[in-house]
């Protein structure tokens, strides 16, 4: 069960996740560093594979920024992996099983589809600052929408 509690100028969640490719993020080893959380419901998907690619054919231009990604769904991490090696994706896709960092963030939210009611991801994303603080936040962004907000707002981070 999840709220909307997190908001910008708020310290972001401290976190440890299994990646793709054998990885392991943290946000110890981005500490001084901005990066972008996005949380996805589900890998393979048309909207997550629309916004995973749109990352990452941006990744050259959110580099030039210092911007670090980090995807985050709730599936497990051979999954993530496969999903990563057929789209190419070259940043890491972070499981969150228990979706105990969606949790943290509010992305873990009640759903309907069908007349029939869920818990799932809900598609946010959240740029945190050098300083480890909410710089942005975007709720039920829209897959193809996703890049554009985060190259704007990351611009503002070095002005």
């Amino acid at each position: 069960m999840s709220t909307d509690s997190i908001k910008v100028g708020d310290k972001a969640p401290d976190f440890t996740l299994e990646a793709s490719r054998g990885r392991t993020v943290s946000s110890a080893d981005l500490s001084g560093k901005p990066y972008l959380l996005y949380f996805y419901p589900k890998a393979d998907t048309p909207g997550c594979t629309t916004q995973a690619c749109g990352i990452q054919e941006a990744l050259p231009a959110l580099g030039k920024l210092d911007l670090t990604v980090i995807g985050v769904s709730p599936d497990p991490v051979a999954k993530i992996d496969k999903f990563a090696d057929k789209y190419g994706l070259e940043f890491p896709l972070a499981s969150d099983p228990d979706h105990r960092l969606a949790d943290q963030y509010g992305t873990w939210v009640e759903k309907s589809m069908y007349g029939r009611t869920y818990f799932g991801m809900e598609r946010s994303s959240f740029l945190v600052g050098a300083d480890g603080r909410i710089k942005a936040l975007w709720r039920k962004v829209k897959p193809a929408e996703h890049v554009a907000l985060v190259e704007a707002a990351a611009k503002d981070l070095h002005e």
